[in-house]
Protein backbone atom coordinates (compact mmCIF):
# COMPACT_ATOMS: atom_id res chain seq x y z
CA UNK A 1 0.00 0.00 0.00
CA UNK A 2 1.68 3.43 -1.00
CA UNK A 3 1.80 6.60 1.18
CA UNK A 4 -0.78 8.30 -0.59
CA UNK A 5 -3.34 5.21 -0.22
CA UNK A 6 -2.36 4.98 3.45
CA UNK A 7 -3.04 8.57 3.77
CA UNK A 8 -6.38 8.23 2.09
CA UNK A 9 -7.67 5.71 4.83
CA UNK A 10 -7.21 7.96 7.70
CA UNK A 11 -9.70 9.35 9.87
CA UNK A 12 -10.81 13.33 9.92
CA UNK A 13 -8.64 13.14 13.00
CA UNK A 14 -6.05 11.35 11.92
CA UNK A 15 -5.50 13.52 9.14
CA UNK A 16 -5.64 16.70 11.44
CA UNK A 17 -2.99 14.93 13.68
CA UNK A 18 -0.80 14.32 10.97
CA UNK A 19 -1.36 17.91 9.30
CA UNK A 20 -0.41 19.45 13.28
CA UNK A 21 2.62 17.26 13.74
CA UNK A 22 4.34 18.83 10.56
CA UNK A 23 3.03 22.25 11.49
CA UNK A 24 4.81 21.62 15.23
CA UNK A 25 8.02 20.31 12.73
CA UNK A 26 8.64 22.68 10.64
CA UNK A 27 7.90 25.46 13.61
CA UNK A 28 10.72 23.97 15.33
CA UNK A 29 13.11 24.35 12.33
CA UNK A 30 12.10 27.98 11.92
CA UNK A 31 13.12 28.56 15.84
CA UNK A 32 16.21 26.58 16.05
CA UNK A 33 17.45 28.38 12.99
CA UNK A 34 18.53 31.72 14.13
CA UNK A 35 19.17 33.37 10.69
CA UNK A 36 15.75 32.81 9.90
CA UNK A 37 13.95 34.20 13.22
CA UNK A 38 16.44 37.10 12.36
CA UNK A 39 15.14 37.92 9.36
CA UNK A 40 11.18 36.77 10.80
CA UNK A 41 11.72 39.40 13.79
CA UNK A 42 14.84 41.65 13.26
CA UNK A 43 13.83 43.11 9.68
CA UNK A 44 10.45 44.42 11.04
CA UNK A 45 11.41 46.47 13.77
CA UNK A 46 14.91 47.95 11.52
CA UNK A 47 12.09 48.50 8.77
CA UNK A 48 9.38 50.07 11.43
CA UNK A 49 12.24 51.96 13.21
CA UNK A 50 13.93 53.93 9.81
CA UNK A 51 10.48 54.08 8.13
CA UNK A 52 9.01 55.82 11.32
CA UNK A 53 12.07 58.16 12.16
CA UNK A 54 14.11 58.49 8.98
CA UNK A 55 11.56 59.32 7.01
CA UNK A 56 10.66 63.26 7.63
CA UNK A 57 10.71 65.97 5.45
CA UNK A 58 10.45 68.48 7.79
CA UNK A 59 13.02 71.45 8.63
CA UNK A 60 14.94 71.62 11.33
CA UNK A 61 17.94 73.43 12.78
CA UNK A 62 18.75 75.36 9.49
CA UNK A 63 21.65 77.67 9.95
CA UNK A 64 20.72 80.89 8.84
CA UNK A 65 22.57 84.40 8.45
CA UNK A 66 21.68 87.65 8.59
CA UNK A 67 22.36 90.80 6.37
CA UNK A 68 23.22 93.38 8.78
CA UNK A 69 23.00 95.89 6.26
CA UNK A 70 19.64 97.49 7.42
CA UNK A 71 18.92 96.10 11.07
CA UNK A 72 16.58 98.16 13.10
CA UNK A 73 13.70 97.39 15.95
CA UNK A 74 11.44 95.74 13.23
CA UNK A 75 13.68 93.35 11.81
CA UNK A 76 15.64 92.40 14.98
CA UNK A 77 12.16 91.07 15.88
CA UNK A 78 11.92 89.22 13.35
CA UNK A 79 15.00 87.76 13.74
CA UNK A 80 14.40 86.77 16.93
CA UNK A 81 11.08 85.19 16.00
CA UNK A 82 13.35 83.17 13.02
CA UNK A 83 16.24 82.13 15.87
CA UNK A 84 13.40 81.48 18.26
CA UNK A 85 11.83 78.86 16.29
CA UNK A 86 12.81 75.06 15.88
CA UNK A 87 13.30 75.17 12.29
CA UNK A 88 16.09 77.85 12.19
CA UNK A 89 19.13 78.54 14.01
CA UNK A 90 20.76 81.89 13.17
CA UNK A 91 24.81 81.10 13.03
CA UNK A 92 26.53 84.72 12.52
CA UNK A 93 25.86 87.64 10.05
CA UNK A 94 26.79 88.97 6.59
CA UNK A 95 27.58 92.31 5.61
CA UNK A 96 26.01 92.22 2.64
CA UNK A 97 23.80 89.52 0.01
CA UNK A 98 26.97 88.96 -1.89
CA UNK A 99 29.21 87.97 1.09
CA UNK A 100 26.27 85.65 2.49
CA UNK A 101 25.93 83.95 -0.82
CA UNK A 102 29.69 83.56 -0.73
CA UNK A 103 29.08 81.82 3.23
CA UNK A 104 26.44 79.72 1.63
CA UNK A 105 28.75 78.24 -0.96
CA UNK A 106 31.40 77.87 1.43
CA UNK A 107 28.85 75.52 3.56
CA UNK A 108 28.77 77.99 6.34
CA UNK A 109 24.87 78.14 6.49
CA UNK A 110 21.83 76.99 4.54
CA UNK A 111 19.79 80.33 4.15
CA UNK A 112 20.16 83.98 4.23
CA UNK A 113 17.50 86.81 5.27
CA UNK A 114 18.38 90.36 4.16
CA UNK A 115 15.62 93.19 4.33
CA UNK A 116 15.42 96.06 2.81
CA UNK A 117 16.83 99.28 3.87
CA UNK A 118 14.71 101.01 6.53
CA UNK A 119 12.42 98.11 6.62
CA UNK A 120 10.36 99.55 9.29
CA UNK A 121 10.07 103.04 7.78
CA UNK A 122 9.37 102.47 4.18
CA UNK A 123 6.04 100.42 4.75
CA UNK A 124 3.96 101.90 1.70
CA UNK A 125 7.13 101.93 -0.25
CA UNK A 126 8.18 98.48 -1.37
CA UNK A 127 10.04 96.91 1.29
CA UNK A 128 10.40 93.87 1.73
CA UNK A 129 12.65 90.72 2.83
CA UNK A 130 14.42 88.71 0.28
CA UNK A 131 15.65 85.23 1.38
CA UNK A 132 19.26 83.59 -0.07
CA UNK A 133 18.48 79.48 -0.09
CA UNK A 134 20.63 76.34 -1.04
CA UNK A 135 18.50 75.06 -3.18
CA UNK A 136 21.03 71.70 -4.40
CA UNK A 137 18.14 70.24 -3.04
CA UNK A 138 15.29 71.59 -4.22
CA UNK A 139 12.83 70.49 -2.10
CA UNK A 140 13.89 71.14 1.11
CA UNK A 141 15.26 74.77 -0.62
CA UNK A 142 11.68 75.27 -0.67
CA UNK A 143 10.68 74.07 2.39
CA UNK A 144 13.33 76.51 4.13
CA UNK A 145 11.66 79.76 2.19
CA UNK A 146 8.31 78.60 2.96
CA UNK A 147 8.80 78.01 6.65
CA UNK A 148 10.83 81.37 6.65
CA UNK A 149 8.22 83.37 5.24
CA UNK A 150 5.54 81.94 7.41
CA UNK A 151 7.47 83.14 10.42
CA UNK A 152 8.22 86.15 9.15
CA UNK A 153 4.74 86.56 8.07
CA UNK A 154 3.09 86.02 11.70
CA UNK A 155 6.08 88.30 13.33
CA UNK A 156 4.91 91.16 11.04
CA UNK A 157 1.22 90.43 12.30
CA UNK A 158 2.04 90.53 15.76
CA UNK A 159 3.70 93.52 15.40
CA UNK A 160 1.18 95.57 13.32
CA UNK A 161 -1.31 94.62 16.18
CA UNK A 162 0.87 95.83 18.72
CA UNK A 163 1.12 99.18 16.79
CA UNK A 164 4.45 99.03 15.58
CA UNK A 165 5.03 100.35 11.91
CA UNK A 166 6.19 97.52 9.77
CA UNK A 167 6.54 96.94 5.99
CA UNK A 168 4.46 94.33 3.97
CA UNK A 169 5.03 90.39 4.61
CA UNK A 170 3.98 89.76 1.20
CA UNK A 171 7.08 91.52 -0.17
CA UNK A 172 9.17 88.39 0.31
CA UNK A 173 11.37 87.29 -2.43
CA UNK A 174 13.48 84.63 -2.61
CA UNK A 175 16.72 83.37 -4.65
CA UNK A 176 17.23 79.90 -5.38
CA UNK A 177 21.47 79.10 -5.55
CA UNK A 178 22.50 76.27 -7.35
CA UNK A 179 19.16 75.26 -8.72
CA UNK A 180 17.37 78.50 -9.61
CA UNK A 181 15.25 76.26 -11.57
CA UNK A 182 14.36 73.89 -8.73
CA UNK A 183 14.86 71.09 -10.90
CA UNK A 184 14.58 67.27 -8.54
CA UNK A 185 17.31 65.75 -10.86
CA UNK A 186 20.07 68.01 -9.16
CA UNK A 187 19.38 66.34 -6.28
CA UNK A 188 18.32 62.74 -7.57
CA UNK A 189 21.73 62.24 -9.60
CA UNK A 190 24.11 62.36 -7.52
CA UNK A 191 21.93 59.81 -5.02
CA UNK A 192 21.87 57.74 -7.62
CA UNK A 193 25.55 57.66 -8.25
CA UNK A 194 26.05 56.53 -5.13
CA UNK A 195 23.47 53.57 -5.10
CA UNK A 196 24.40 52.27 -8.28
CA UNK A 197 27.85 52.32 -7.81
CA UNK A 198 27.35 50.50 -4.51
CA UNK A 199 24.96 47.88 -6.59
CA UNK A 200 27.77 47.25 -8.97
CA UNK A 201 30.80 46.88 -7.15
CA UNK A 202 29.33 45.28 -3.11
CA UNK A 203 26.62 43.53 -4.19
CA UNK A 204 27.86 41.90 -7.55
CA UNK A 205 31.41 41.89 -5.94
CA UNK A 206 29.87 39.72 -2.97
CA UNK A 207 27.66 37.34 -4.87
CA UNK A 208 30.45 36.58 -7.56
CA UNK A 209 32.72 34.80 -4.78
CA UNK A 210 29.69 33.81 -2.92
CA UNK A 211 28.89 31.74 -6.32
CA UNK A 212 32.95 30.22 -6.58
CA UNK A 213 32.13 29.02 -2.73
CA UNK A 214 28.89 27.41 -3.24
CA UNK A 215 29.95 25.35 -6.40
CA UNK A 216 33.35 24.53 -4.89
CA UNK A 217 35.27 25.81 -7.48
CA UNK A 218 37.08 28.25 -5.24
CA UNK A 219 39.05 25.95 -3.25
CA UNK A 220 40.38 24.35 -6.78
CA UNK A 221 41.46 28.42 -7.52
CA UNK A 222 43.24 28.81 -4.05
CA UNK A 223 45.16 25.46 -4.64
CA UNK A 224 46.76 26.76 -7.74
CA UNK A 225 49.87 28.62 -7.77
CA UNK A 226 48.25 31.97 -8.31
CA UNK A 227 48.67 33.41 -4.68
CA UNK A 228 44.54 33.69 -3.43
CA UNK A 229 45.38 37.84 -3.26
CA UNK A 230 45.69 37.90 -6.52
CA UNK A 231 42.54 35.96 -7.82
CA UNK A 232 40.49 37.74 -5.56
CA UNK A 233 42.30 40.79 -7.57
CA UNK A 234 41.64 39.56 -11.27
CA UNK A 235 37.31 38.94 -9.44
CA UNK A 236 37.68 42.13 -8.87
CA UNK A 237 38.86 43.93 -11.74
CA UNK A 238 35.94 43.41 -14.15
CA UNK A 239 33.71 45.11 -11.82
CA UNK A 240 35.77 48.12 -11.29
CA UNK A 241 35.83 48.86 -14.67
CA UNK A 242 32.63 47.95 -15.40
CA UNK A 243 32.09 50.83 -12.26
CA UNK A 244 33.91 52.88 -14.44
CA UNK A 245 31.92 53.25 -17.42
CA UNK A 246 28.63 53.49 -15.30
CA UNK A 247 30.28 56.61 -13.82
CA UNK A 248 31.45 58.02 -17.04
CA UNK A 249 27.93 56.80 -18.79
CA UNK A 250 26.51 58.33 -15.41
CA UNK A 251 28.27 61.87 -15.60
CA UNK A 252 26.99 62.14 -19.46
CA UNK A 253 23.76 61.20 -19.23
CA UNK A 254 23.22 63.41 -16.46
CA UNK A 255 24.91 66.55 -18.25
CA UNK A 256 23.75 66.13 -21.40
CA UNK A 257 20.54 64.50 -21.38
CA UNK A 258 18.96 65.83 -17.57
CA UNK A 259 20.68 69.16 -18.03
CA UNK A 260 22.77 68.81 -14.35
CA UNK A 261 25.61 70.58 -14.52
CA UNK A 262 29.38 69.34 -13.66
CA UNK A 263 30.58 72.60 -12.13
CA UNK A 264 33.00 71.54 -10.18
CA UNK A 265 36.18 70.35 -10.64
CA UNK A 266 35.68 67.20 -13.16
CA UNK A 267 39.14 65.65 -11.86
CA UNK A 268 38.09 65.58 -8.17
CA UNK A 269 34.59 64.01 -9.16
CA UNK A 270 36.45 60.99 -10.66
CA UNK A 271 38.85 60.84 -7.79
CA UNK A 272 36.18 60.57 -5.64
CA UNK A 273 33.92 58.31 -7.31
CA UNK A 274 37.18 55.90 -8.06
CA UNK A 275 38.02 55.83 -3.95
CA UNK A 276 34.25 55.32 -3.44
CA UNK A 277 34.56 52.55 -6.09
CA UNK A 278 37.46 50.81 -4.19
CA UNK A 279 35.26 51.10 -0.66
CA UNK A 280 32.45 49.41 -1.91
CA UNK A 281 34.50 46.38 -3.63
CA UNK A 282 36.14 46.30 -0.41
CA UNK A 283 32.36 45.89 1.28
CA UNK A 284 31.52 42.64 -1.38
CA UNK A 285 34.83 41.16 -0.23
CA UNK A 286 33.39 41.37 3.16
CA UNK A 287 30.23 40.41 3.27
CA UNK A 288 31.46 37.50 0.47
CA UNK A 289 33.91 36.60 4.18
CA UNK A 290 30.04 35.65 5.91
CA UNK A 291 28.20 34.55 2.67
CA UNK A 292 28.60 30.98 1.67
CA UNK A 293 25.95 30.82 -0.73
CA UNK A 294 24.23 33.40 -3.07
CA UNK A 295 20.69 33.91 -1.60
CA UNK A 296 22.65 34.69 1.70
CA UNK A 297 24.96 37.37 -0.23
CA UNK A 298 22.30 38.89 -1.72
CA UNK A 299 20.26 39.05 1.61
CA UNK A 300 23.43 40.52 3.63
CA UNK A 301 23.50 42.73 1.04
CA UNK A 302 20.39 44.62 1.07
CA UNK A 303 20.36 44.53 4.54
CA UNK A 304 23.82 46.03 5.39
CA UNK A 305 24.41 48.23 2.01
CA UNK A 306 20.99 48.49 -0.45
CA UNK A 307 18.45 49.95 3.00
CA UNK A 308 20.99 51.76 4.13
CA UNK A 309 22.09 53.34 1.18
CA UNK A 310 17.99 55.00 0.37
CA UNK A 311 17.10 55.24 3.76
CA UNK A 312 20.31 57.07 5.63
CA UNK A 313 22.77 58.52 2.77
CA UNK A 314 20.26 61.64 2.03
CA UNK A 315 19.45 60.30 -1.08
CA UNK A 316 15.61 60.48 -0.09
CA UNK A 317 15.44 61.83 2.92
CA UNK A 318 17.83 64.68 4.85
CA UNK A 319 20.11 63.94 7.13
CA UNK A 320 19.56 66.73 9.07
CA UNK A 321 15.49 65.97 9.75
CA UNK A 322 16.48 62.85 11.56
CA UNK A 323 17.03 62.01 15.06
CA UNK A 324 20.08 62.37 16.43
CA UNK A 325 20.96 58.56 16.91
CA UNK A 326 19.70 57.86 13.20
CA UNK A 327 22.33 61.12 12.56
CA UNK A 328 25.05 59.26 14.24
CA UNK A 329 24.41 56.43 12.25
CA UNK A 330 24.33 57.87 8.89
CA UNK A 331 28.25 58.27 9.89
CA UNK A 332 28.93 54.94 9.31
CA UNK A 333 26.66 55.12 6.18
CA UNK A 334 29.47 55.53 3.06
CA UNK A 335 27.00 56.62 0.61
CA UNK A 336 26.52 59.38 2.66
CA UNK A 337 29.72 61.20 2.48
CA UNK A 338 30.09 60.22 -1.56
CA UNK A 339 26.60 61.86 -1.92
CA UNK A 340 27.29 65.10 0.35
CA UNK A 341 30.78 64.91 -1.69
CA UNK A 342 29.31 64.83 -5.20
CA UNK A 343 26.57 67.18 -4.63
CA UNK A 344 29.17 69.81 -3.33
CA UNK A 345 31.56 69.16 -6.55
CA UNK A 346 28.58 68.75 -9.42
CA UNK A 347 25.96 71.12 -8.33
CA UNK A 348 27.49 73.73 -5.88
CA UNK A 349 30.74 73.88 -7.77
CA UNK A 350 32.88 74.24 -4.66
CA UNK A 351 36.71 73.37 -4.14
CA UNK A 352 38.19 70.11 -3.30
CA UNK A 353 39.09 72.12 -0.05
CA UNK A 354 35.60 72.08 0.67
CA UNK A 355 35.36 68.50 -0.06
CA UNK A 356 38.23 67.13 1.94
CA UNK A 357 35.82 65.69 5.26
CA UNK A 358 34.29 63.86 2.98
CA UNK A 359 37.35 62.27 0.95
CA UNK A 360 39.50 61.46 3.98
CA UNK A 361 36.16 59.55 5.63
CA UNK A 362 36.04 57.78 2.28
CA UNK A 363 39.58 56.51 2.32
CA UNK A 364 39.90 55.91 6.22
CA UNK A 365 36.95 53.76 5.74
CA UNK A 366 38.46 51.93 2.68
CA UNK A 367 41.54 51.05 3.95
CA UNK A 368 40.08 49.70 6.96
CA UNK A 369 37.41 47.77 5.54
CA UNK A 370 39.65 46.52 2.89
CA UNK A 371 42.28 45.56 5.03
CA UNK A 372 39.59 43.18 7.05
CA UNK A 373 38.04 41.76 4.21
CA UNK A 374 41.66 40.28 3.07
CA UNK A 375 42.72 39.23 6.54
CA UNK A 376 39.34 37.67 7.15
CA UNK A 377 39.37 36.24 3.12
CA UNK A 378 42.67 34.95 3.64
CA UNK A 379 42.02 33.28 7.18
CA UNK A 380 39.16 31.74 6.05
CA UNK A 381 40.06 29.99 2.84
CA UNK A 382 43.88 28.61 3.51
Amino acid sequence: MTDSTQYDTMTRSQRLKTFGMFVVKETKHIVRDRRTMLILFGMPVVMMLLFGFAIRNDVRDVRTLVVTSSIDEATRRIVDAIDASPYFTVVGTAASGREAERMIHDQQADMAVAFSPDFSANRYKGAGVQMLTDAADPNMGQQYANYAQSIIADAVATMSNRGYATASASAVSTKMLFNPRLLSAYNFVPGIMGMLLMLICAMMTSVSIAREKEKGTMEVLLVSPVRPIVIIIAKAVPYLLLSVVILVTTLTMSYHVLDVPIAGSLFWIVMVSLIYILLSLSLGLLVSNIAKTQLVALLVSAMVMLIPVIMLSGLIFPVESMPDILQWLTCVVPARWYISAMRKLMIMGVDHIHVLKETAILCAMTVVILTVSLVKFKTRLE
